[in-house]
């Protein structure tokens, strides 16, 4: 059974605080003991090792920085104050994956064609092979780093397959925490989106905002990292999937992505609280009662992205834990084959829809 992850900020880690994925997640954490970067993303989940024993063949690696404004501290590097400087960060980003895979072409692929998808998992179900590359397909987290519509080709050309609008509020659309419609220029991007063939991701799109989207946008549409906000009750945070959303994205045939994030699974979350794993299932379930169906709902962890072991669910020391879903899924009654999909097929399958044939 193979595993996708649909949100990781690789690249971000790697240029924030120079984080080793070929490392096993335990030696990343040993080698940063008392370290900047423990003490302001959390010990880490990832690493190559643990991508093994997981069986997470795929990931969406994401391109990301954030806005000035929301600088985190004097450490926090990659943040941008205009849409040039965006764009640069961005680019940064992207060369750092490509840097990733060149170097360490046994360990990390990118995938930005039907062909190389079709060459990792082969990898993966290959049973004379005992280590496989995981393959990266390149997610934009904030389109911000596109100046211009007319630039999209460039991102398309470079392998770019989804592009999220928002983080937090863009000039495109409201974000998180920062409320707002799509804008003028936002409808312009996804103009620009839907002629190549991106795929639109409404994670962290303010609700009007991914409502305009999914009335407007002609092209597949999924939330990779977002749960549902009617488990969270009392949280009002835009940040989380309302049902309009979400049966807008079944609707559309779309696919979402659980992330196991202690605060995004119990309201009002602290250390001192446990989260089990079954926060997970109930969301994963949650999903596939309003869709009817196994097909609809995946994994977007998020790992590393502002949080770490501290805050994952019970149960999670790395991302090698994530099968421990799998056998929950089918304690509750799914069958083998519902759980394979919501561990990594509902995922592929979308990826045969959106990548091209070739490059």
């Amino acid at each position: 059974m193979l595993i996708v992850d649909a949100h990781q900020d690789l690249a971000w880690n790697m240029l924030a605080f120079g984080r080793d994925y070929t490392r096993s997640a335990e030696e990343t954490r040993r080698l940063e003991r008392g370290g900047l970067a423990p003490q302001v993303n959390g010990d880490t989940l990832l690493g190559w090792p643990d991508y093994q024993k997981g069986s997470v063949a795929v990931i969406f690696a994401t391109l990301f920085a954030a806005p000035i404004r929301r600088k985190l501290g004097d450490w926090d590097r990659l943040c941008y104050a205009d849409d040039a400087q965006a764009h640069r960060l961005y680019r940064a980003q992207l060369e750092a994956y490509y840097r990733l895979v060149d170097d360490h072409p046994d360990h990390f692929r990118l995938i930005r064609a039907k062909s190389d998808l079709n060459g990792v998992l082969d990898h993966w179900i290959d049973p004379d092979q005992e280590e496989h590359p995981v393959g990266l397909v390149t997610l934009m987290e904030g389109a911000e780093g596109v100046r211009d519509p007319a630039e999209l080709e460039e991102w398309w050309q470079a392998g770019v397959r989804l592009i999220g609008p928002a983080w937090a509020g863009t000039r495109y659309c409201g974000g998180t925490r920062e409320p707002g419609p799509l804008t003028k220029e936002g409808y312009a991007l996804l103009d620009g989106m839907a002629s190549f063939g991106f795929t639109l991701d409404l994670s962290h799109m303010d609700e009007k905002a991914a409502l305009q989207a999914l009335d407007d946008y002609p092209g597949l549409v999924v939330a990779t990292h977002a749960n549902a906000l009617g488990l969270l009750k009392g949280n009002q945070s835009n940040r989380h999937l309302t049902d309009r959303i979400i049966q807008g994205l079944l609707e559309r045939g779309g696919i979402i992505g659980v992330v196991p994030f202690n605060s995004f699974l119990k309201p009002g979350w602290s250390r001192r609280d446990e989260v089990s794993l079954q926060h997970v299932i109930a969301q994963i379930d949650y999903i596939c009662q309003m869709a009817g169906n196994a097909q609809q709902v995946g994994l977007g962890t998020d790992f590393d992205g502002g949080f770490g072991l501290q805050s994952a669910p019970e149960g999670i020391d790395s991302i090698g834990d994530l099968t421990k879903i799998a056998t929950l899924l089918a304690e509750e009654g799914y069958s083998l084959e519902d759980v394979a999909a919501i561990m990594g097929q509902n995922w592929i399958s979308l990826l045969r829809r959106c990548l091209p044939e070739e490059v």
